[in-house]
Formats: structure tokens, sequence, C-alpha cells
């Protein structure tokens, strides 16, 4: 298990609803979260190794979010 961090442009519930739609059905992510006081609005991830960070990228931004894996 690891932790993947991006930095998004999900600014609102509603969005965070939209995202827990598309997160629920990948594999192999255990928890996820979003700290929207962030001023990255931070979206962390607890997932499996195998998980790839520019999956979970174009997975948002085929649905309008830009999302970017920040270097922790």
């Amino acid at each position: 298990m690891g932790v993947l961090v991006f930095t998004t442009t999900v600014t609102e519930a509603e969005q965070v609803s939209e995202v827990r739609a598309l997160l629920t059905d990948v594999s192999g992510i255990e928890d996820w979260n979003f700290d929207l006081e962030d001023c990255d609005r931070i979206l962390r991830i607890v997932a499996a190794d195998d998980v790839c960070p520019r999956y979970i990228e174009q997975l948002l931004q085929t649905n309008g979010f830009c999302c970017h894996e920040l270097d922790c």
C-alpha cells in the first residue's frame, strides 16, 4: 500500500461526489479523501502499489478536472 497525492481543481462538495463515482470503480483503492481547504485542493489516495498515478490523472481529466500528482 502507498499514498498517492494529487493537486486538483475540485472545489465543491458536489464535485467530490462526482469524483467518488469515478474512484469507486478503481480496483486497488482502499481509501481516499480531499482537503478542499488547501490551496491545491489535495486528493489523497491510499492504494495498492499497482494503482497508476497517470491513470488517476487521466480519469479525472477526462471528466473535467485538472489533476496532477505531487512529489511527496
